[in-house]
């Protein structure tokens, strides 16, 4: 007995839901990495060159090669520290 086409007209729209939602956070990642693939299994060490190079540039992912930093990178420091007591 044929399955009449109707009932496969939901299933049609959830796959292209799940295509088009697909490819949108692609692109949105995509744009958030400055137009680079998404990184995968980022260590500590790649956390911090990157946050000093979204402190560098303004962008994640964004390198320079620029041998002197902006002004006020010198007062720009990444690490806590905790207020002295007087």
């Amino acid at each position: 007995m044929p399955i009449p086409f109707e009932t496969l007209i939901p299933y049609g729209i959830i796959i292209a839901m799940f295509g088009v939602t697909g490819a949108g956070l692609n692109k949105i990642k995509n744009m958030q990495s400055g137009g680079k693939r998404h990184r995968w299994s980022i260590d500590q060490w790649d956390r911090q060159m990157m946050d000093r190079d979204r402190r560098l540039t303004g962008y994640l992912r964004g390198q320079t090669d620029n041998p002197i930093a902006p002004p006020g990178f010198e007062l720009n420091n990444p690490w806590r520290v905790e207020k002295r007591m007087s």
